[in-house]
């Protein structure tokens, strides 16, 4: 008896953080809880880690972290933050067993962490909101436009852009387009639009903004930066608007505000520049929704777009979206041969855990390929996540509010060319 419970010590004591724990905390933990980013707490050091080690190794038992929604039959992805039952373990045996430190000789190298970026280097250049918004504690949600105006010495070539916030902590999400405008006054009209209490023709003053639409992307709690592979990218245009879109939680004390987005140049020319397309609701396919989008209340109703693929495409990443009542996401193609690619498939949606998805390699989707979105909404009583109760008739019209619904799929791509299957995406995102 003995000399098992000393055996059983002697192995537990071999796994350390310096050699096993903090890898797998700096790759699936840290992105979201770090200094000022949206988790309510740091995980990066030692000394943070072992404090929580009991909470840490209850919430990885139950995989309530770390957070990764896709299901098995979602194709494997670049970002995923999921564990094995090996590695569960690993944190169980670590935290069981006195969270031994290790040895400095068996720590892996890491990667430095540059404030204020999750980039590999400062930004070229940070454009923010010319000051703070103030948020009311009253619990209610707000949807607010800022228009962020720019006039640079020349167009640059974008090798990155990230999202960047003086306080991740009060916003569900993120949208954002940067509009080329070179002759119109940028400047004489509102700072921002509050789409939650303004009346929504006062977003009209914006509409002239958007007719050359150079870039759209988004945040979430989870992401970080996004880049492209060598020569593929985008070009920031010399004069021209951020439309930045925030979606504040409804909170319970007053908070203030100053988000922007923060670029990082290359001098290499970008030969192939990246685009970016929304599906369903508020984009190309809204119309077919089929059938008409409202779900009775006491109602479960699945709902389906489909949009043709004009030309060969190669995409990076896919962006499902929906709200509350939400419960299963689909998205996936049939090629003209009828061979089926999967996008992304989510049998236990949750409004709170939303990411961007990027594949391993460029994603070849063929010209006539059918892409179809499938979204499953529960508007009963058993539905915990039902923000009404009792359940109400719920509809899109084409607004923003998290009550509604919306059923939206995300890309980013390029135009096919032959040899994008082999393109790592891996390196260059993570």
């Amino acid at each position: 008896m003995f000399l098992t419970t000393s055996l059983h010590r002697a192995e537990a004591q071999r796994v350390t953080w310096n050699q096993h724990i903090a890898p797998l905390i700096h790759t699936n933990c840290t992105p979201c809880h770090r200094e000022g980013d949206a988790a309510p707490f740091p995980l990066v050091t030692y000394e943070d880690v072992a404090k929580r080690a009991a909470f840490i190794k209850k919430v990885t038992q139950n995989r309530y972290m770390p957070p990764w929604k896709p299901d098995v039959h979602s194709p494997k992805f670049v970002n995923e933050r999921k564990l094995t039952d090996e590695e569960i373990a690993m944190i169980a045996e670590w935290a069981d067993n006195n969270m031994p430190k290790g040895k400095e000789s068996e720590k892996k190298e890491e990667a430095t962490l540059i404030e204020g970026t999750a980039y590999e280097r400062k930004p070229d250049l940070v454009l923010k909101m010319n000051k703070a918004f103030h948020i009311k504690g009253d619990n209610m949600e707000r949807f607010i436009v800022y228009k962020i105006p720019f006039e640079l010495p020349d167009s640059a070539f974008v090798e990155g852009i990230e999202f960047t916030t003086n306080n991740h902590r009060v916003i569900h999400h993120v949208n954002y387009e940067i509009d080329a405008v070179p002759d119109l006054d940028i400047y004489n009209t509102d700072d921002y639009i509050n789409l939650t209490e303004d009346s929504r023709f006062k977003y009209d003053q914006y509409i002239p903004f958007r007719k050359h639409m150079i870039y759209y992307g988004g945040w979430i709690p989870g992401t970080s930066y996004e880049s492209y592979p060598e020569n593929i990218g985008w070009v920031m245009p010399k004069r021209g608007v951020i439309l930045l879109t925030l979606h504040y939680a409804p909170l319970g004390k007053d908070e203030e505000n100053i988000s922007g987005i923060q670029l990082f140049f290359t001098k290499k020319p970008v030969q192939r520049h990246v685009r970016a397309i929304s599906l369903g609701s508020g984009g190309i396919g809204e119309k077919e929704i089929d059938p008409y989008f409202y779900i009775p209340a006491g109602a479960v109703k699945t709902f389906k777009v489909k949009v043709s693929t004009p030309e060969d495409q190669s995409l990076l990443f896919v962006w499902p979206h929906m709200h509350y009542v939400g419960k299963i996401f689909k998205a996936y193609g049939v090629t003209p041969e009828k061979d089926t690619i999967r996008l992304v498939s989510i049998s236990n949606w949750d409004f709170k855990w939303q990411e961007v998805y990027w594949f391993p390699k460029l994603l070849k989707i063929p010209k006539g390929t059918i892409i179809t979105i499938e979204g499953t909404y529960d508007n009963t009583a058993d539905n915990p996540a039902n923000p009404s109760s009792p359940p109400q008739l719920i509809y899109s019209n084409g607004d923003m509010k998290s009550t509604d619904e919306m059923l939206t799929l995300v890309m980013l791509y390029l135009p096919y060319q032959k040899g994008d299957e082999t393109v790592s995406l891996k390196k260059e995102r993570f």
